[in-house]
């Protein structure tokens, strides 16, 4: 969803503006956004912002029976945070960072971002999460050809563009590969289960003992189960 946005001046009292500024404070917003809300809301109009805070609500409510995944949600943020702990020696934290642009898709065709982040000093972790990076990337460049994608890497953190959702040609119920229009349910799902796959594999691959093979051969089964890709 794009909404164009243009430079209005608008006559507004002292004490209105204080409020409003003192409410967008509360709410980690500003008081142009927190002004195009209030008066979206008005109208019946239903924002950008909107959508990707809807969006990320329902990703907390998809991971609330979460044991592997906790969600971090600040209001009002065009990001959200996930964390998980890796069973390695002194169980390090990975966070997860899901990035939605408030804009809709950008010039390139990505519609957000997922960075994984972790904080280690270790260098046989930093060593295997790199491995891990790499194949899973490998992987993906296989699997996902139909999918425009990019990524990132700066030593512990990874950075992977989040496509517009497609239907995925490798699932047998589905064969239309045109863009797809989801609601904010349907893409806090999709989004969801990559979060979900990407740690799985991630410990298995770090803690679990899984081989590059057996890497691939998971990541291609759970694809044929998969109708959408981003």
């Amino acid at each position: 969803m794009r909404m164009k946005k243009t430079l209005y001046s608008l006559m507004l009292s002292e004490d209105v503006i204080r409020e409003i500024d003192m409410l967008a404070h509360r709410l980690g917003t500003n008081r142009s956004n927190l002004v195009n809300t209030i008066l979206a809301e008005h109208v019946q109009l239903r924002t950008p912002e909107q959508r990707v805070s809807e969006i990320f609500a329902a990703i907390e409510e998809l991971m609330s029976d979460s044991r592997e995944l906790i969600c971090q949600l600040t209001p009002n943020a065009p990001s959200m945070e996930l964390r998980s702990c890796l069973e390695y020696k002194y169980r390090p934290t990975v966070r997860y960072e899901v990035e939605l642009f408030v804009g809709g898709a950008n010039e390139s065709g990505f519609i957000g971002r997922l960075s994984v982040i972790f904080r280690t000093q270790s260098v046989g972790l930093i060593e295997a999460l790199q491995s891990f990076f790499g194949s899973f990337k490998q992987i993906e460049d296989e699997y996902l050809s139909s999918v425009a994608r990019r990524y990132l890497f700066e030593d512990v953190k990874l950075t992977r563009s989040i496509a517009y959702p497609v239907m995925n040609p490798y699932c047998k119920s589905k064969t239309d590969q045109s863009r797809l229009e989801l609601d904010a349910q349907e893409l806090a799902e999709v989004i969801s289960e990559y979060v979900r796959l990407f740690d799985r594999l991630m410990k298995g691959y770090i803690c679990g003992g899984m081989t590059k093979n057996e890497l691939a051969d998971e990541y291609r089964s759970e694809l044929l189960k998969t109708e959408i890709l981003i």
